[in-house]
């Protein structure tokens, strides 16, 4: 059989499980995942090897009817993936529809030449009964390739899915070595856990005032000697700074310990991880300070 290479944009809207299942499908954690919507920020690349082929996955953040500088960046990431990719992979929740951002994201199928593949997600907590008219009402609403009910959380029909999506790639060589996982930095990956770590910590909307920024990544000169990592917690108010610190600076200390758990899996080496919390005012509608911290215009 022909070796098959792709990219493929997952897209969808807000926390219908698109981090998830890219994890699920690499087996590894690459993309930061919440219970709150909007969590992803920018296109995360994961790298999925399979006998006969290979697939660059990309991740976006949800698509949605967007207000505000920060969210309108967002969508645009989406929109510009979506132009690059040789698959598209639509990812909808079966237990919580999204009738607006849905409808957003298939108008803009409708413009795309790519094949698009539907996967119908959560549907472990969804009765099987229900489950039926949910799948037949979406096989009306797009000419998809294929749909196939998936639980990211679980596994469960992840190996059918890459089975469908695999048969649409293009016949190709692999465009990364067999042991690349992502092609994120160390850098961007530590600070995307810190920021998971403010978003599941915290709640109210603090976490959507949260960005996070690396300032210094120091790999140890000596064997057994940690990485030394120094990261900045941005907020728009003083009053969210306090939240974030906490009492006695119970969050931050919280905040930091899980982050360096995480880092320490992913780096596979001690980590010394040192947080600190900053006020930069209005920044998710300010357009200079979206582009200090890491939100850079695609037009």
């Amino acid at each position: 059989m022909p070796f098959r290479s792709g990219f493929a944009a997952i897209v969808g809207a807000p926390n219908v499980g698109k981090s998830t299942l890219l994890n699920k499908m690499l087996g590894e954690k690459v993309s930061i995942t919440s219970h709150k919507p909007q969590t992803t920020r920018n296109r995360v690349q994961g790298v999925v090897h399979r006998p006969g082929s290979q697939m660059v996955m990309l991740d976006t953040p949800g698509i949605h009817p967007a207000k505000g500088s920060l969210n309108r960046y967002m969508v645009e990431v989406a929109d510009a993936t979506l132009a690059d990719v040789d698959l598209i992979l639509f990812v909808v929740d079966a237990s919580k529809p999204s009738p607006e951002s849905e409808a957003l994201v298939v108008e803009k199928l409708k413009s795309r030449v790519k094949p698009v593949v539907l996967a119908v997600n959560k549907i472990d907590i969804v009765e099987k009964e229900a489950l039926l008219p949910i799948l037949d009402s979406w096989s009306k609403a797009h000419d998809f390739h294929a749909l196939v009910p998936v639980s990211a959380r679980t596994g469960l029909q992840v190996d059918a899915l890459l089975n469908r999506m695999e048969e649409l790639l293009p016949e190709g060589p692999p465009y990364f070595p067999e042991d690349a996982l992502t092609d994120m930095t160390e850098r961007f990956l530590a600070a995307e856990l810190v920021r998971e770590k403010v978003f599941r910590l915290i709640e109210q909307e603090v976490p959507y005032a949260v960005a996070v920024t690396v300032e210094s990544f120091e790999e140890p000169e000596k064997a057994g000697r940690p990485v030394r990592v120094s990261a900045v917690i941005h907020v728009e108010k003083d009053s969210q700074k306090g939240i974030i610190i906490g009492k006695a600076g119970a969050m931050l200390k919280k905040i930091g310990t899980q982050a360096r758990k995480d880092l320490e899996r992913m780096l596979g080496a001690r980590v010394f991880l040192e947080l600190f919390v900053r006020v930069e005012k209005n920044w998710t509608t300010d357009p200079k300070a979206l582009r200090r911290l890491g939100y850079e215009p695609l037009a």
